[in-house]
């Protein structure tokens, strides 16, 4: 039995750690990798494969005071406009690149606010997103939508294009913390955008809440988790909020003398974790929870678990492939990412070229550790077999590995005949365990809370 005591000693409260959606992670990516090397890795993606596309909107209404991803504050539509006209460029520079057959197994529109979008917008995207690739008969498609930035009009329109998947913000339902975070989002509000989603027939909704937010309690932790259930999301995401001003300024607002403490942190996700499963929900991977006939659930218990840059996800494709400025591209080679400047990924594509500003090419033992860490990520479990079973390593190389993990972390992790385990009292501890596997420099400062 792990304490809490021996998970404090280990390092839990203090240490900074990625997420690992990705290995390696973001800050290792470089300019070596170029736009002649991310045209190479789509020109080699086989006929009819399925690829998963994802699409970035950085437009917000408002920018939320909480939020660390790439977005820019517009009230008008003239910058939306122009640049939904880059993302169709860029969509037809891919399909020249693409071989023929290949289909959708997932489509996904984040943000940024995708719904900001006028209904005549949304139309001409998704006509020019499926005449680069069919979704495949299986496929998922699904739109970021802000509650406060949405219609009827406007999910009908998205219905008709083939969403069967929405994703809701909520972050939390308290008023005190809504206006601490920047992010006013009242219960009916969002109960409506709820309604407005099941009327039009899309049969799955994901939603988003995070822990750790200036002012939140036990007490508040549960009341908003309890208005979340009562609108029965199929899947949810519970994040912990990363408080990282120096790399996102606007989180300069927040308050950090009302941010919980590591160990009030690690007492909310426990207080919100012990909700999900009281209410029937099935726990996936460190963060996530989902409804036992969900594709996330099913994925788990099939062994299928897959994690990337949208966290836990159950699609199976090889290639991910990101459009639109800051996108990231994942190819069985490695990593390639587009301009991050809204400015610089559209003069690119006005060029007739990709925008790509650097990336990773995996080496040496790149794809085998981006492999045990996701597994460690996803089951907690590192099967022996199906490592020297798919990489070139020998068995005495991965036991130097693991017992390398196993001295650091002691009774926090198990080694056996069967690979390597993390027991159910030490997982708070995962992202620190995935980080024995990961060979690169991992700063303090870069990464977010390990609780």
């Amino acid at each position: 039995m792990i304490t809490e005591t021996q998970m404090s000693k280990l390092g839990l409260f203090d240490a900074k750690v990625p997420r690992y959606t990705s290995y390696p992670t973001a800050p290792h990516f470089s300019d070596k990798v170029t736009a002649g090397t991310h045209r190479r890795w789509l020109e080699e993606i086989p006929r009819d494969a399925r690829v998963s596309l994802y699409l970035h909107v950085p437009f917000c209404r408002r920018l939320c005071w909480f939020c660390a991803c790439r977005t820019q504050g517009t009230q008008s539509d003239k910058p939306v406009a122009a640049y939904l006209e880059t993302l169709k460029a860029e969509l037809a520079l891919l399909a020249r690149h693409l071989p023929q057959g290949v289909t959708l197994s997932r489509l996904h529109w984040g943000g940024g606010t995708p719904t900001l979008l006028t209904p005549s917008m949304m139309q001409d995207l998704a006509g020019a997103v499926f005449d680069v690739a069919p979704m495949d008969p299986q496929g998922e498609f699904s739109v970021e939508i802000d509650p406060n930035e949405v219609d009827t009009m406007r999910i009908d329109t998205l219905a008709r294009a083939g969403l069967n998947r929405a994703s809701i913000g909520i972050q939390d339902f308290d008023p005190d913390i809504q206006q601490s975070i920047g992010r006013i989002q009242g219960y009916d509000v969002t109960r409506d955008a709820v309604n407005m989603i099941r009327e039009a027939g899309i049969a799955s909704l994901n939603a988003d809440i995070l822990f750790g937010l200036p002012h939140q309690t036990g007490a508040r932790m549960t009341e908003s988790v309890q208005k979340l259930l009562s609108l029965n999301p199929d899947r949810v995401a519970l994040y912990g909020y990363a408080h990282v001003p120096w790399m996102a300024r606007r989180q300069a607002m927040i308050p950090s003398e009302a941010l919980p403490t590591p160990k009030e942190r690690l007492a909310l996700f426990e207080t919100a974790r012990r909700l999900f499963l009281w209410d029937g929900y099935d726990e996936i991977g460190i963060d996530h929870f989902a409804r036992p006939e969900d594709g996330l659930a099913r994925a788990l218990r099939a062994g299928r678990l897959k994690r990337n840059f949208q966290g836990y996800t159950d699609d199976q494709a090889d290639v991910l492939i990101g459009v639109g400025a800051s996108s990231i591209s994942r190819f069985p080679k490695g990593y390639t990412q587009n301009a991050p400047a809204t400015s610089a990924h559209t003069a690119a594509i006005r060029d007739g070229r990709f925008s790509t500003s650097r990336g990773h090419a995996f080496d040496g033992e790149d794809a085998m550790r981006a492999r045990m860490i996701e597994a460690l990520m996803c089951d907690f479990h590192v099967s022996r077999s199906e490592i020297l079973r798919d990489y070139a390593v020998t068995p005495q190389r991965l036991d130097t590995l693991f017992e390398a993990a196993q001295r650091v972390f002691e009774d926090a992790v198990r080694v056996d005949s069967a690979g390597l385990s993390v027991p159910r009292p030490a997982r708070a501890l995962t992202r620190m365990i995935a980080r024995c596997f990961d060979a690169y420099a991992v700063s303090q400062t870069g990464h977010s809370s390990a609780i």
